[in-house]
């Protein structure tokens, strides 16, 4: 195989790895059961099936090998920002919740920058500015939510979300770079499922024979195929190319909003869209600039 057409493996790795990030929401309406019952099942088939492919390609050490308690709290963070994202798609539009969640990457800067001493340089202010506009145009200028009590409460969850994913993020970094990416998303599912476990259980939720497809989807899908296609593109890809891939993911959000919710976008909508999209781009090009080595971005969501 050349140069060439690797390559193109491992963006059409990473090209897909975000496509099917992307259908967690689809998934969990079709599904029918509470965020915490999907949320579970997501986390907890795809560390399953983690385990599953380590054993079947004899890298046994690599399921051996104790994490770390910081690889277990990223997976609290993960456990949060999946479950309070398919909470905020039973109230706001799908665009709205991911376009909210995708604010994560210029919040975690912002933290950074007063607690990690990652100075923001004058280009990253200004992008954490268009991002700002973005999400102003996603909701068109108009901030008073009086009367819109549902929209309200989704765009809590979604704030919610974002948060989570910036933590998320920001601990991630301070995992040691010897725990394999593979044994880190694994461990980081299967903490998360045992986080929502005890909610699951609260909630005793009776499971419909067809509604166990849908999970079963859910752990598969978004959750151990979305994994492993990210893990083979971060083989090849610099940070900043995966980084920038990664936003199909609300692209797509958006996509199957539209055509399988009709849940449509007008034209400021859909500039808010890019803006925010545009600006998470230009800052992982920015990252990749800097001449401190720039770790891999976080492969679940």
């Amino acid at each position: 195989m050349n140069s060439t057409s690797g390559s193109g493996v491992f963006l059409l790795s990473a090209a897909l790895s975000a496509i099917f990030m992307g259908t967690i929401g689809a998934i969990s309406f079709y599904a029918g059961v509470g965020a915490e019952t999907v949320t579970f099942y997501r986390l907890f088939i795809g560390a399953l099936l983690v385990a599953v492919y380590l054993l079947a390609t004899r890298q046994h050490s690599k399921i051996l090998l104790w994490p770390g308690g910081k690889v277990l709290v990223t997976g609290a963070f993960l456990a949060g920002f999946v479950m309070f994202y398919i909470l905020a798609m039973g109230y706001t539009s799908m665009a709205n919740a991911v376009m909210v969640m995708y604010l994560a990457p210029v919040t975690a800067s912002v933290i950074a920058h007063f607690f990690l001493g990652e100075r923001l340089t004058t280009g990253s202010v200004g992008l954490i500015g268009l991002a700002l506009l973005g999400f102003a145009m996603m909701m068109e200028f108009n901030f008073n939510l009086s009367g819109r009590a549902e929209e309200a409460i989704g765009l809590a969850y979604a704030l919610c979300a974002m948060l989570c994913y910036s933590a998320f993020m920001l601990t991630n970094r301070l995992i040691d770079d010897r725990i394999h990416v593979v044994t880190r998303s694994g461990y980081q599912m299967l903490a998360g499922a045992l986080c929502m476990l005890p909610l699951m259980l609260i909630e005793a939720e009776t499971v419909a024979t067809a509604q166990w497809g849908w999970l079963i989807a859910a752990g598969v899908v978004p959750g151990f195929l979305a994994i492993m296609l990210a893990v083979i593109a971060l083989r090849s890809l610099p940070a900043a190319t995966f980084g920038t891939l990664a936003y199909l993911e609300p692209i797509t959000v958006v996509a199957l909003a539209w055509v399988l919710f009709d849940q449509t976008l007008n034209g400021l909508q859909l500039a808010g869209c890019a803006l925010i999209i545009l600006a998470g781009i230009a800052q992982a090009l920015l990252l990749n600039r800097q001449p401190a080595p720039q770790r891999a971005a976080p492969i679940t969501s």
